[in-house]
């Protein structure tokens, strides 16, 4: 019997990965692992094991990554007291301590080539777990549409369509299909060491193509973007960090894309027009 868990089981991501592979493999052989083990047992599909796996904890991952095979490891999001390089770093060691024999983790696109600062705890994590000994594969997600929702309900909202990406193109995938994906990594009798996760290459011009309404399309300078964030509200790091995506995107660290995705899902990812309902009417 193989044994499987998840971190991050609060999350969107990981919501979405236990639901495919409660599918996949029998629930009771399923852990899911969160800070808030309340409010996820509220959440996990029915037979599936809940266990506290808080980033900042190496001895309490360590604990209950006790008897899993098989470990999704989900990236963190960044910003918190213990950096997220050092969280990481806790999951790695736990999962090396409690004997974990593979693990699929969550990183960055083209992370061995990737220049932008968001790849550094990236790159750090995947240098971690090639020293560690244990099998395992990097799900280098590209980009989530979800992301861009901000903009779109603007656009749909009749206000500008605002970006700074140039024509940076953009590997843009529903988040559901990159979590899909990774069950099916997670579950299969094989895994690649590497999967290049992506949609197609679209830049932004072509996104707002492909959305319906009466709005108009303003491509800025990533100095006026960041002014402009600042002028909404934003506060200065905030805008700072959502400028530099915008920055990466026009230096063409998203475009290089792959059919990896598709591949795995063994179908054809969502058509972009209804992508872009789903996350419009999510």
């Amino acid at each position: 019997m193989t044994t499987y868990a998840v971190t991050g089981a609060t999350g969107h991501f990981g919501q979405a990965t236990l639901q495919t592979l409660t599918q996949l493999v029998a629930p009771e052989n399923i852990v899911a692992l969160a800070c808030n083990t309340k409010k996820v047992e509220s959440l996990v599909p029915a037979g599936v094991t809940v266990r506290p796996g808080d980033y900042d904890n190496e001895a309490e991952l360590t604990a209950s990554l006790a008897g899993i095979d098989r470990l999704l490891f989900v990236s963190s999001q960044p910003g918190g007291p213990v950096s997220r390089e050092q969280q990481h770093l806790n999951v790695v060691n736990a999962a090396k301590a409690a004997g974990v024999g593979y693990v699929a983790y969550t990183s960055f696109p083209h992370a061995d080539t990737a220049t932008s600062p968001l790849s550094a705890d990236h790159k750090a994590t995947e240098k971690a777990l090639n020293d560690s000994g244990i099998a395992h594969s990097f799900l280098r997600n590209n980009w989530y549409l979800e992301n861009e929702l901000a903009t779109l309900k603007d656009a749909q909202a009749g206000k500008p369509f605002v970006y700074a990406g140039g024509d940076g193109q953009v590997g843009w995938a529903l988040e559901r299909e990159y979590a899909e994906g990774a069950a099916n990594v997670l579950a299969s009798d094989s895994q690649k060491p590497v999967y290049e996760f992506s949609g197609a290459p679209l830049t932004y011009s072509q996104l707002a193509d492909a959305l319906s309404g009466d709005f108009a399309v303003q491509s800025l300078t990533t100095d006026d973007y960041n002014k402009g964030l600042q002028a909404a509200g934003l506060d200065e790091g905030t805008a700072g960090v959502v400028t530099m995506i915008q920055q990466l995107i026009r230096d063409g660290e998203l475009a290089k894309t792959s059919t990896d995705l598709p591949e795995v899902l063994g179908h054809e990812l969502t058509p972009l027009d209804a992508a872009l309902a789903e996350v419009l009417q999510a």
